[in-house]
């Protein structure tokens, strides 16, 4: 028997062409949707790591939720300063904004010759608690925290944290006693041993002030303090 021997018809170049995308393409346009999508992913995902670190403007200084939602970072700060120091954290948190109201680089205005030509500062009060050169210096020396900066929030509320537990023991001062944790802030230790407030009504007057702001503070966190404890990831899940 003779074998049948059959012819093999090359394919032209543009048939090939023809069947190679036709093999080629769908694959292509998958792996396509694919990197995109990984693109996509990425994009998403380092956008909300930045969002969950991100600040925002403050709606309002005297709304303590609001402040923390606009600087997250500054409310996990403030309860690391409430466990460190045993202060509650709405207590300094009203004394920094009469200080500086939040800003990292507020100093005293400065005096004046003849009532108009700038001199020199009334004080060495610098960064967000107005904390003087001096006080500053013991804060660094006792707490070795070398490389603080006034004007870092973190540093700033911890140095507060420091000074207002040293003024419940030196002066037996409650940690939630505002108004008197305030006079001993602006007149020192001494100076309120010495009972010098007495002699400054408005002091006194801003005293109340705090305070009040103190009070506000912390009926406003006990609102949200849930919402913020729960960290940004979590507060993106429904309910």
């Amino acid at each position: 028997m003779r074998a049948r021997l059959y012819a093999i018809r090359p394919y032209s170049p543009g048939r090939l062409v023809g069947l190679l995308n036709s093999k080629i393409q769908p694959f292509a346009i998958r792996a396509a949707k694919h990197a995109a999508l990984v693109k996509i992913s990425v994009a998403v995902l380092v956008f909300l790591g930045l969002a969950s670190c991100a600040t925002f403007p403050i709606a309002s200084t005297e709304n303590v939720c609001s402040i923390f939602r606009a600087k997250q970072s500054w409310h996990s700060t403030a309860v690391n300063m409430q466990e460190k120091w045993g202060i509650p954290l709405h207590v300094p948190m009203a004394i920094m904004y009469q200080e500086s109201k939040f800003r990292r680089k507020a100093k005293p205005a400065r005096k004046t010759i003849l009532g108009f030509i700038p001199w020199k500062r009334r004080s060495t009060a610098y960064g967000y608690a107005q904390a003087v050169d001096g006080t500053w210096r013991n804060y660094i020396e006792e707490t070795r925290s070398q490389g603080a900066r006034r004007t870092n929030f973190r540093d700033a509320l911890d140095f507060m944290g420091w000074y207002l537990s040293k003024s419940a023991s030196l002066n037996n001062i409650r940690i939630d006693d505002t108004y008197n944790q305030y006079l001993a802030y602006h007149e020192g230790w001494t100076g309120y041993k010495r009972k010098s407030f007495e002699q400054k009504k408005w002091l006194t007057r801003v005293a109340g002030e705090v305070d009040a702001l103190a009070l506000r503070y912390q009926t406003q966190y006990q609102g949200c303090a849930d919402q913020l404890n729960q960290g940004f990831w979590q507060r993106l899940l429904p309910g």
